[in-house]
Order: structure tokens, then C-alpha cells, then sequence
């Protein structure tokens, strides 16, 4: 789907312009993503295989939900939207707790040209993971994996496909603050 985005600036501030996504990763305009990590209160990570059919990184496994940022949308009303859309899971805004915002400026062999700052959150997962329905054009497949295992499969990110080895800090950080909200939940 070509969805009506809004342009950022170098400093991921709205321009006041939108543009059709793909026009946005032809010409490499800055644009807003939000990712949400998934957790559960016994330490373990929701893992989303990348489909099959995705032009960057397919069948990579990564963050639980991402995706775009629709024009005048904001962060936390898109991440509920793509965490319905990608895994059939309806929660309530206040239950995501932004931890930081990354930029990835990154061009691909495929002609893409990804300028997108990430609008990371965190939620703690409620239900099952069977009961959660994976959108077969973007998710693959979905596993729980402790975060102690998570930091295994980091340090062998070259070889395990598991996870983007040039973003190995982004992933730290984010199983950090999983952690820490862990702990000071008991």
C-alpha cells in the first residue's frame, strides 16, 4: 500500500509537505516509523519474522511491530494502527512507553533510500502469542525469545538472522530498557 506520509527535516521535524511512501523511498526524504517492542513480564522478547515477500531484509527476524507513520497521524495512534494491522492485537495508546527516537539513513541495493526516524516504544505483552494473527504481506512468523538469548543471538548477529549487525546498539538499548521496566515492575 502507498500510503500519504508526512516529510521530515534533517532533525525529524514536519516540513508541513506529505508524499506518497514510495516517491519519499525513491528520492530519500526523511519520514517518521514507530517500532514496538513487545514484552512479557517473565523476560522473554516478541520476535517478528520479516515476510517472505519484503524488499529489505526478508525473512529476517526484528523488531515485534513496525511501520510508517500515516500524514497528520500521530506516533502513538500510528503504532496502534500497525500493531492491529501486523498482529491482530488491539491495545490502548497509554499502554506504549516511548524510550528514544534513532535515526537510520541507509540505502539499499534495491534503490531504496531509507531516511526514517524510528519512534521506539515498549508494551508489555497481555495475551498469548497464539492469540496474536500475523499479516501475511508483512509478517512471516512470530517466536518469544528471552532477553538473555536475544543478547546471544546479538553477539553472533553476522551469522545467527536474527538481527541487523550494524544495529546492534539500537537492539541493546531497547533490551535494556525491556529489562529495566521489568525489574521495576516487582
Amino acid at each position: 500500500m502507498d500510503e500519504l506520509i508526512d516529510v521530515l527535516d534533517i532533525e525529524g521535524y514536519k516540513t508541513g509537505e506529505t508524499c506518497l511512501k514510495s516517491i519519499v523511498h525513491k528520492t530519500g526524504l526523511y519520514h517518521a516509523t514507530v517500532h514496538i517492542w513487545f514484552y512479557t513480564n517473565k523476560g522473554k522478547v516478541i520476535l517478528q519474522q520479516r515476510a517472505a515477500s519484503k524488499i529489505i531484509y526478508p525473512l529476517l527476524w526484528d523488531v515485534s511491530v513496525a511501520g510508517h507513520i500515516n500524514a497528520a497521524e500521530s506516533f502513538k495512534s500510528g503504532a496502534v494502527r500497525e500493531i492491529k494491522e501486523e498482529i491482530g492485537l488491539i491495545i490502548n495508546e497509554n499502554e506504549l512507553v516511548k524510550i528514544g527516537v534513532f535515526n537510520s539513513f541507509q540505502k539499499y541495493d534495491t534503490g531504496i533510500i531509507d531516511n526514517e526516524f524510528h519512534h521506539v516504544f515498549i508494551a508489555e505483552l497481555k495475551v498469548g502469542i497464539d492469540q496474536l494473527i500475523c499479516q501475511e504481506e508483512e509478517v512471516e512468523a512470530l517466536k518469544l525469545v528471552s532477553i538473555e538469548r536475544c543478547y546471544d543471538l546479538l553477539n553472533d548477529a553476522k551469522i545467527s538472522n536474527h538481527f541487523i549487525a550494524s544495529n546492534k546498539k539500537y537492539y541493546e538499548f531497547v533490551l535494556k530498557n525491556i529489562q529495566n521496566r521489568i525489574n521495576n515492575k516487582k
